[in-house]
């Protein structure tokens, strides 16, 4: 009888491992649909001049995304918003820019985005809607600063994120 049970706990055991394992493979294959790139900014002093920018690749032009500025600051920071030029360049074509005003706090409420100690970050969505990208292949970005003080003291690090609309 004990050796009954005991073959029987080594079969579940058995069993559970190799479910967990094809349950682990499977989720490790899925396509990621997010991409995410900062550009830290030399000694927390953003100059005019100084572009975070980055590449990112895409292959299904049928989905919407949502795009990001992913900005880190520290609490000494000096103002409420930034202002910056956002370029987006797809294949071929010549780099559009958008100016952007983001809200980074109010004196009444502090700093928006996730806090530690005297660091902050914060994600604001550059599109009201969803945008689909018609062309395949690699996406260029450029973020600059365009505040009156240059450099911008109290940037860590700008950057974009791209999500997978729902």
């Amino acid at each position: 009888m004990e050796k009954e049970l005991l073959v029987s706990a080594n079969q579940r055991t058995v069993g559970v491992l190799l479910l967990l394992t094809i349950c682990v493979t499977m989720f490790s294959c899925r396509q990621l649909d997010v991409f995410e790139k900062s550009t830290a900014i030399p000694d927390y002093k953003w100059q005019s001049s100084f572009a975070a920018s980055g590449e990112f690749n895409i292959i299904d032009t049928v989905s919407a995304y949502n795009l990001y500025i992913v900005l880190r600051h520290t609490d000494a920071y000096p103002y409420n918003n930034i202002w910056l030029n956002v370029g987006l360049q797809s294949p071929g074509d010549t780099m559009f820019l958008q100016r952007v005003d983001l809200s980074l706090g109010n004196d009444a409420n502090g700093w928006e985005g996730r806090g530690m100690n005297d660091i902050w970050e914060v994600r604001k969505k550059l599109n009201a809607e969803p945008r689909r990208f018609r062309k395949k292949g690699a996406y260029k970005f450029d973020i600059y600063q365009i505040m009156r003080d240059n450099p911008l003291p109290e940037v860590m690090s700008a950057g974009l994120r791209i999500e997978k609309a729902n």
